[in-house]
């Protein structure tokens, strides 16, 4: 699951949320959906299924609840939902009710921050004196070479091409290029920036990056992650070659390749 700080001002907007898709879900999408009809949706009797209609809702609440970034008690949830329908009183207003969610919200932030951080820096300390491990900076970046390369090597302020993956240290990845990517050193975190400088093209080399030369509590990822990406240099410098190719693009292609996705987010 991906974690964020959400700011909320009303409860219309915490429902607006939740009934929106979910941006990540912790089980793996087993196939694609298809769009069904009205009809495809009516029962014998020609007439939806409500059942179904109030159970699927429910797991569409319930799948977004996880995005808020603390677990709810669901049975206290459910109990709140059938007092409202039968009209008894909340213990909260919505104001109240906003203010609390915030603070466990920011609570479960913290948390989760400092389990993640005490992680990074134990598993930095331990994997500085394995075999082939090269440190850049102490306990903060360090790179393995996987294969070695015999072309250009990349330098500072280069946009070399590459392909990669990114994974958190219990190996669920959270990027990958799907193709050759352009990356500017000049607009990525330091220890992505800092562990590919030198290498050469052909080089398959993991980079260990600490929180502090990564997103430490910003971003979409969770706070203070350690990163771990694999990353095979393709070619250390590329940016001519790129204007070119986008210079051939029809306008309506221009504008979709403007718009970030999950995988390029990932390292900028």
């Amino acid at each position: 699951m991906m974690f964020r700080r959400y700011k909320f001002l009303s409860l219309f907007s915490i429902m607006s949320f939740l009934l929106l898709p979910a941006a990540y879900s912790k089980a793996p999408v087993e196939k694609e959906q298809k769009d069904i009809s009205l009809e495809e949706m009516k029962g014998e009797n020609g007439k939806v299924d409500i059942n179904k209609v109030s159970e699927a809702f429910g797991h569409l609440i319930g799948k977004n609840l996880e995005s808020l970034g603390f677990e709810f008690d669901m049975t206290q949830v459910i109990k709140g939902m059938e007092d409202s329908v039968a009209g008894k009183e909340s213990p909260m207003n919505e104001t109240e009710c906003v203010q609390a969610i915030s603070i466990v919200q920011e609570e479960a932030f913290q948390k989760l921050a400092k389990k993640n951080l005490d992680a990074a820096n134990q598993f930095m300390t331990a994997n500085a004196k394995k075999t082939g491990i090269v440190e850049l900076e102490k306990n903060k970046l360090q790179y393995k070479v996987e294969q070695k390369g015999t072309g250009t090597a990349v330098e500072s302020h280069y946009s070399p091409m590459i392909r990669y993956s990114g994974r958190f240290l219990d190996g669920k990845v959270f990027g990958a290029s799907q193709e050759d990517e352009l990356i500017s050193l000049d607009e990525t975190i330091p220890g992505f920036s800092q562990g590919i400088v030198g290498m050469r093209e052909g080089e398959k080399r993991t980079i260990y990056i600490h929180p502090d030369l990564g997103y430490g509590t910003s971003g979409y990822l969770p706070p203070n992650s350690l990163l771990v990406f694999d990353i095979e240099l393709v070619k250390a410098n590329a940016p001519h070659e790129q204007e070119d190719s986008l210079s051939s693009i029809p306008e309506e292609g221009m504008r979709e390749i403007a718009v970030p996705d999950e995988s390029s987010e990932a390292i900028r």
